[in-house]
């Protein structure tokens, strides 16, 4: 009856529904608890790799960001439980300068998710999953699909042990984006170690997951970001999921069942 994983107006990839749009259907459709959880701002001095600029909030956004889910809250009190969150992308060798905007933000955050969107290839960074023609970018860069999950999952490794402070999120957003675009690039990833050891790791550090269902509405998806072995694996572990719709779109929101 959760969804933990909703961005807003403020987004700058997402469209122009306004929090009622969102908190509306999220009523509509049986929901008693939802979290917005925008894109956190990136860190000084990383330079935002999308083609389009566009992967998080401004830093001069986020004070108003958080007082506009303040007044929605109380607005709706009484009526379904709103939480004021963001989604922080882990970004390698920034760690210090997300835990300093964590320790500034962290305290006006009530659930928050962390994910990685981009990767770090020798000095460089790449958006993986902007397009497909930016994920054929790194594929070729890497020599193949494989390397990509691997650094993908390797990332994720770090972000889980990052040192991210008192104020790091505790669920794991969308732990399969890397299968944004598997119709066209296909890979079994049933025999990958990388991913066996991310899970051992996300069980044994008791870290929540995000059950994403965004990928079923992407074309060269078509599958929710933990299915298939990555579920089983995740049943082995016993770790909590928290259903997430990653909704840009108020349409996206609905009331849907976690299948594992």
């Amino acid at each position: 009856m959760k969804d933990g994983h909703i961005h807003t107006p403020y987004c700058p990839h997402g469209t122009d529904d306004s929090f009622e749009d969102y908190i509306e259907r999220a009523i509509e459709v049986g929901l008693n608890e939802i979290s917005f959880t925008e894109h956190f701002p990136l860190p000084d001095g990383f330079k935002d790799p999308a083609p389009d600029n566009d992967s998080s909030i401004k830093l001069e956004q986020m004070e108003s960001y958080i007082n506009d889910v303040k007044k929605i809250k109380y607005n709706y009190k009484g009526k379904i439980k709103i939480n004021v969150g963001a989604e922080v992308d882990y970004i390698e060798g920034f760690e210090q300068e997300i835990k300093n905007r964590l320790n500034q933000y962290g305290p006006y955050l009530e659930d928050s998710i962390l994910s990685v969107h981009m990767i770090k290839i020798e000095d460089k960074y790449y958006c993986m999953d902007f397009s497909s023609e930016e994920f054929e970018k790194v594929v070729n860069l890497l020599g193949s699909v494989e390397a990509v999950y691997n650094i993908y999952y390797d990332t994720l490794i770090k972000a889980v042990n990052a040192d991210l402070g008192k104020y790091k999120p505790k669920r794991i957003g969308h732990l399969n984006l890397v299968r944004k675009y598997n119709k066209k690039f296909p890979y079994d990833y049933s025999t990958n170690e990388k991913l066996k050891e991310l899970v051992k790791l996300i069980g044994e550090k008791k870290y929540e997951l995000d059950y994403n269902v965004a990928g079923l509405f992407k074309e060269d998806c078509g599958e929710t970001y933990i299915s298939g072995y990555l579920a089983e694996l995740v049943k082995q572990h016993n770790i909590k999921l928290v259903l997430g719709s990653d909704s840009h779109s108020a349409k996206y929101i609905d009331n849907y069942e976690i299948n594992i």
